[in-house]
């Protein structure tokens, strides 16, 4: 496959050396090196490619000649990934989504930036997908289903048609949302757990099946 873009990579954990596998093998994009905050600066190199300073990455990638792609998990319910998603948009630059060639997207469904797909998901037809959300391995999207930005949808997760999860909620493995659902912002949805009507308050966790809410303790309080 022809490398034709340049891109960084925003992180240096597991998620982010998983993003290198797979835009290297998988995209036309180049990946010529990682960068994180300051703070957490261990080392000079990860795969082989330099890590730099998020701080002064316009120095070493200017916008204009890379793409960034923010590779971190739900750490803080999506707060970290987030935070560090806007920053970079204000240095300038433009973030790539990999969307992965063995994942069914149909034609007329929309994905977002900084969007990354994984193996095996399907998304059906109008399907809308916001910017900065993550779908692990093996998820359904049912049609007119719409995934707000800033989601992270692990793996095996069933959402039928014409649901809308609400912007930055993380939905465990196994979990299924039936037919014209909505979740709230900020939700936590357990594994396994059968979402058979709205949920309607946000930051809290739900759990088992039928869904119910796990009463005194906010969702913004779950260790990713």
């Amino acid at each position: 496959m022809q490398k034709n873009k340049k891109l960084v990579i925003v992180g240096a954990g597991e998620l982010a050396m998983i993003a290198d596998e797979y835009f290297t093998y998988d995209s036309d994009y180049e990946v010529c090196g990682f960068a994180v905050e300051r703070a957490y600066l261990e080392e000079d190199t990860l795969n082989g490619k330099p890590v730099s300073v998020f701080e002064e990455l316009e120095e070493a990638y200017p916008p204009s000649e890379y793409e960034v792609f923010v590779a971190i998990p739900a750490s803080q319910l999506n707060r970290v990934r987030t935070r560090l998603y806007l920053e970079v948009k204000d240095k300038g630059y433009r973030c790539a989504t990999y969307i992965s060639s063995h994942a069914f997207v149909w034609r007329n469904a929309k994905v977002g930036e900084n969007c990354f797909i994984f193996e095996n998901n399907t998304v059906q037809p109008f399907v809308e997908i916001g910017n900065n959300v993550i779908l692990w391995s093996g998820n359904h999207i049912g049609h007119r289903s719409v995934i707000e930005d800033n989601c992270f949808l692990s793996s095996h997760v069933v959402v039928s048609g014409y649901c809308r999860v609400g912007d930055s909620s993380f939905v465990g493995v196994n979990a299924t949302i039936n037919d014209r659902i909505t979740i709230a912002r900020d939700c936590v949805v357990a594994s396994g757990s059968l979402v058979n009507k709205d949920l309607q308050e946000p930051e809290r966790i739900y759990y088992g099946a039928p869904a119910q809410q796990l009463p005194k303790k906010s969702a913004l309080n779950v260790k990713f």
